[in-house]
């Protein structure tokens, strides 16, 4: 039987997320905002608890409303081992190690009932990206683990007659959101790094930042992590992704021979071939910075593209 209270709650809670993002554009929302939640007739929905990964706002009887996912910190393990999975399905871990831990055994009711959650997964602390309506589909109480698909479809009620085509359409939806929640959380955690400052040309509005990878997503070393990043503007992210601009091992610009060689005008002279020697920003953590190694292997492909 859908509890109609439940209903309404989780809907209103995906409105507002909706909201948000709307507010928020492309950026993740602030942990705050979170926290505030809505109002619903007079009483306040957070839509993230402030300690627990699993939370179940007190409007709610039994079932949560999200699950959570701990930004990552440098150096620092995550107190629970969540992970964006392969074949489209995330991985959830419970709460402690004890299966019937309320939280675990809500999570287990939103999976028999199939009710729709909501996931937030940390980018960087204080800054959550969410994906919903979520669906808990497997439990693996030896691994103390959920398996968790996402979905465009927000209500529990809904009735579907092909199981195995609706497993492959979840699949697809959620490796699409793998994706956008693996890029999102790349730029946030290399923009955090360079202090929202273009390595280059130290612009500092982010609306204008990317995270560049020195090594490509498809090489077996190019994972989304700080060191294989660069904060650049847009302008300087293209020339680095065209060969125009190389960057040494030794974090010096190099631009190419023909380009400096060009004459186009003021935006060429300052935005390209003024750089020509400088070095760039990085990190002001060691730990953080550019991995040399990285550089020399994109430098090669530079230097043989020109």
């Amino acid at each position: 039987m859908v509890d109609a209270l439940d209903t309404a709650v989780r809907l209103r809670a995906f409105a507002v997320l909706g909201d948000l993002k709307q507010v928020h554009g492309d950026s993740p929302i602030p942990r705050e905002a979170l926290l505030k939640g809505f109002d619903f007739e007079g009483r306040r929905v957070p839509l993230i608890s402030a300690q627990q990964g699993i939370f179940k706002p007190a409007i709610l009887a039994q079932v949560p409303l999200s699950i959570t996912t701990t930004p990552p910190v440098p150096n620092r393990p995550r107190p629970y081992d969540d992970s964006i999975g392969e074949a489209g399905v995330l991985s959830y871990r419970y709460r402690g190690t004890d299966p019937q831990h309320r939280d675990n055994v809500g999570l287990r009711l939103a999976m028999a009932r199939q009710t729709p959650l909501i996931y937030f997964h940390g980018v960087v602390p204080g800054l959550y990206e969410p994906a919903w309506p979520v669906y808990v589909v497997g439990d693996d109480p030896a691994k103390l683990t959920f398996s968790v698909m996402v979905d465009d479809v927000p209500t529990s009620v809904m009735q579907f007659n092909d199981p195995v085509g609706e497993d492959a359409r979840r699949r697809y939806i959620t490796t699409l959101v793998q994706r956008r929640l693996h890029q999102k959380g790349f730029r946030e955690r290399v923009l955090l790094a360079y202090q929202r400052c273009c390595a280059v040309c130290h612009l500092k509005h982010a609306e204008l930042l990317e995270a560049a990878h020195i090594l490509p997503d498809t090489h077996p070393q190019g994972e989304p992590t700080v060191r294989n990043g660069l904060a650049l503007c847009a302008l300087h992210h293209a020339a680095f992704d065209a060969h125009i601009l190389g960057i040494t091992p030794d974090l010096k610009i190099d631009i190419r021979g023909d380009i400096l060689e060009e004459i186009d005008g003021p935006m060429l002279v300052h935005g390209l071939q003024g750089f020509q020697g400088r070095g760039i920003r990085t990190p002001r953590n060691a730990q953080l910075k550019p991995h040399r190694d990285f550089l020399a292997e994109r430098y090669e492909i530079f230097r043989r593209a020109g």
